[in-house]
C-alpha cells in the first residue's frame, strides 16, 4: 500500500480501493509443491505488503514453522491443496496482530471441522462467507477513516507553523492506533473466552467430548452442593430467629407472670 503524504486523505482513499482479497477460484485446484505455493501468495499478496521489493510474504521456512505449530494440516506427499492455501492466506492477516498462539487457539477448530471435508459447509465456504463481509465494510471504513483525519486536522491550531502539521499528523497516527489497540483487545479476549469456553466443545474428539461431559458434570454437582448448602444455611437462619422469637416470647410471658404475682403480693398485704 503506497501512501502520498502529499495528498494524504485521497491518496489513503485510493489504498483503501484497490485492497481486495484472493478469491478461492483463482486458488489452483491442483495440489501444489512449496515452491509453488511460495510463489503464487507471493504474487497475490505482495502489493499489500509495506515494501513490495523487499518484504518476502511467505517462505518456506514459515509453512514448516505452521505446521510444527499446528497452524496448518501437515501436506500429503509434500503437496499442498487448495484448502492449504485458504489456511495460509487467513495465517496472513492474522499474523499482523495476533501472536502465534491466538492463531492456533482460532484455527484449530476451523481445521478440525471444516478442513478436509466434503460437507457443503467446507474451509471454502466458510473463506467466502468472511471474505463476503469485506465488501460491506470498506465504505464505513473510508468514512471514519476521514472522519479521524479531519478531527485531527482541527488539533494544535495555535502550534507554530513549523510544528503544526508534523503535529497534526501525529494526532491522526495516534486515533488510528487507538482504534487498531482497542480492535486487538477486543479480538484477544474474544480468544481468551473461546479457548476457555469453546474450544472443547468446538471439537468432535472422543477424548475431548469425555472431558467435556466431566466438566459439565462437576460443574452441575458444584451448583448442587453450592444451593444445598445455601438451603441448609437458610433452614438454620430461619430455625435461629424461631429460637431466638420463642425466647423472648417466654420471657415476656415470665415477666408477665412475676408481675401479676406481685399484684396479688400487694392486693393481699393492703388487705
Amino acid at each position: 500500500m503506497t501512501i502520498d503524504t502529499e495528498n494524504l486523505l485521497n491518496s489513503i482513499m485510493d489504498s483503501i480501493d484497490r485492497i481486495s482479497h484472493i478469491k478461492a477460484e483463482d486458488i489452483p485446484n491442483i495440489d501444489l509443491y512449496m515452491d509453488q505455493v511460495t510463489t503464487f501468495m507471493d504474487k497475490k499478496l505482495k502489493n499489500t505488503s509495506r515494501n513490495p521489493g523487499e518484504d518476502k510474504v511467505l517462505t518456506k521456512t514459515m509453512i514448516n514453522n505452521y505446521a510444527k505449530n499446528d497452524l496448518l494440516p501437515p501436506p500429503i506427499k509434500k503437496k499442498y491443496s487448495k484448502e492449504h492455501v485458504l489456511e495460509l492466506i487467513f495465517i496472513y492477516y492474522f499474523k499482523g496482530i495476533l501472536s502465534i498462539s491466538d492463531i492456533q487457539v482460532l484455527l484449530k477448530p476451523i481445521s478440525e471441522r471444516f478442513f478436509g471435508t466434503e460437507n457443503e459447509l467446507n474451509l471454502q465456504a466458510v473463506y467466502d462467507g468472511v471474505f463476503a463481509l469485506e465488501k460491506g465494510q470498506v465504505d464505513d471504513l473510508k468514512k471514519d477513516i476521514a472522519d479521524k483525519y479531519l478531527q485531527s486536522e482541527t488539533a494544535f491550531l495555535d502550534a507554530p507553523e513549523e510544528d503544526k502539521e508534523f503535529l497534526q499528523l501525529f494526532s491522526f497516527i495516534c486515533m488510528l492506533s487507538f482504534d487498531v489497540y482497542v480492535k486487538k483487545l477486543l479480538i484477544e479476549k474474544m480468544i481468551d473466552g473461546f479457548l476457555v469456553d469453546g474450544k472443547l466443545a468446538q471439537s468432535n474428539k472422543p477424548a475431548e467430548k469425555r472431558a467435556l461431559d466431566k466438566a459439565t458434570a462437576e460443574k452441575r454437582n458444584l451448583e448442587k452442593r453450592e444451593a444445598e448448602k445455601r438451603l441448609l444455611e437458610k433452614k438454620e437462619a430461619e430455625k435461629r430467629a424461631l429460637e431466638k422469637r420463642e425466647a423472648a416470647r417466654r420471657a415476656a410471658m415470665k415477666r408477665a407472670d412475676y408481675k401479676k404475682e406481685a399484684l396479688g403480693r400487694d392486693a393481699d398485704y393492703n388487705k
